[in-house]
């Protein structure tokens, strides 16, 4: 469950991000290479924010 939530949120900051940048200011583009950088971060390793921060909410892995 918890995969699919930081996988869920991931992709809808980058789609608001995206959004943000065409219609608001450009600079937006910025927060969407944050998250693809986070993303990137957690892969190669195995440590995750959001994991951590849904764990304390009682969210249990699947």
């Amino acid at each position: 469950m918890r995969n699919r939530i930081v996988r869920g949120v991931a992709g809808t900051f980058i789609l608001i991000s995206l959004i943000l940048a065409i219609y608001v200011n450009i600079n937006w583009l910025w927060f969407t290479a944050f998250v693809g950088a986070n993303l990137l971060q957690s892969s190669l390793t195995k440590w995750c924010l959001m994991e951590d921060i849904l764990k304390k909410f009682g969210i249990k892995n699947e």
